[in-house]
């Protein structure tokens, strides 16, 4: 798992490659969580465009900060998912919290 945070306005990308699991989603929360806490950003955009795999603890991560932003009155979006991957959102009613878009944020 590799992850690469952007500020841009009142937004915080992560940008987030490889494996979601439980062994990467630990340190995916903590850095998120410490970028949320210091930004305090209305949205926050999870692009997935380049996560090949995620489990139940991908799923807990996004709800988690789902939960985080929803505290500071701002909203998640996730961008970018494909595959196995958005099959798994679309299965767990992801969607019903958080916003979805189609593709990838432009880096």
């Amino acid at each position: 798992m590799n992850l690469k945070l952007m500020e841009e306005k009142d937004r915080l990308i992560a940008c987030i490659s490889g494996e979601i699991d439980h062994h990467s989603a630990l340190a995916l929360r903590e850095k998120v969580d410490r970028q949320i806490a210091a930004l305090r950003p209305k949205e926050l955009v999870i692009d997935l465009a380049a996560v090949d795999f995620m489990d139940s603890s991908g799923l807990g991560f996004i709800m988690g900060r789902y939960r985080s932003m929803a505290a500071l009155r701002g909203r998640v979006v996730v961008a970018g998912a494909k595959g196995r991957v958005e099959a798994v959102l679309v299965m767990a009613g992801v969607y019903r919290y958080v916003e979805k878009r189609e593709q990838e944020v432009p880096v």
